[in-house]
């Protein structure tokens, strides 16, 4: 018999703690469980007056321009010629307007059309006040309508208005978008098998029951 209180508990570490103690210390004996991040709204989740204001703002810099610019074959001076947009009346080169529609609408998609599966239009697109690199844009989207769709009984179609503004809460622009969007009956969302994951990546098994 012996006078070591530990003995049962099995061998110990020079602190003392038993290896159950040591791997509940460093978690590889926690209980785990998969929980479902944000899948973004499906059809049913919108409802008209609906305003999401979109999460992060996002600085535009000057290579963000210029390289757009060039991406697109923008030959316009005023986004690459900083001698000549200083004789203008901004005085400085101007950010790319579609950089700046790419770049609200890409904002937006975590609110609502991560479950899109087309977008079909883009109207009433308007630039309100220019942007200049350095500016931080913030975006906003509001429901304006939503109905089932003629032709596919998978999706609904939605239509928002998209609102952009810099860090002076000027707005510099807004535009209408209309998306499909998938019905959550069809997409059968799950923590195991978020959108976008094949079959089998990941956590396992067989994701924690």
């Amino acid at each position: 018999m012996t006078d070591d209180p530990t003995a049962e508990d099995g061998p110990t570490d020079e602190d003392g703690r038993t290896d159950e103690d040591a791997a509940a210390s460093d978690g590889t004996d926690r209980d785990r469980r998969l929980v479902a991040g944000w899948q973004g709204r499906y059809f049913e989740d919108f409802e008209v007056g609906d305003v999401y204001k979109h999460p992060y703002g996002r600085t535009v810099t000057e290579t963000d321009n210029v390289w757009f610019t060039n991406l697109t074959m923008n030959c316009n001076p005023m986004h690459f010629n900083e001698a000549y947009a200083a004789e203008t009346e901004f005085g400085e080169r101007l950010v790319d307007g579609t950089f700046v529609i790419a770049l609200a609408v890409g904002m937006s998609v975590v609110d609502v059309s991560a479950n899109a599966t087309a977008n079909l239009g883009y109207d009433d697109i308007r630039h309100h006040a220019p942007v200049f690199h350095g500016d931080t844009i913030f975006a906003e989207s509001e429901v304006l309508d939503k109905r089932e769709s003629d032709s596919r009984d998978h999706v609904g179609i939605v239509t928002t208005e998209l609102r952009a503004y810099n860090q002076d809460d000027d707005l510099v622009l807004s535009l209408e978008r209309t998306p499909m969007v998938l019905k959550r009956e069809s997409a059968r969302p799950s923590a195991a098998r978020p959108t976008g994951w094949p079959e089998g990546v990941g956590t396992q098994p067989e994701d924690l029951d």
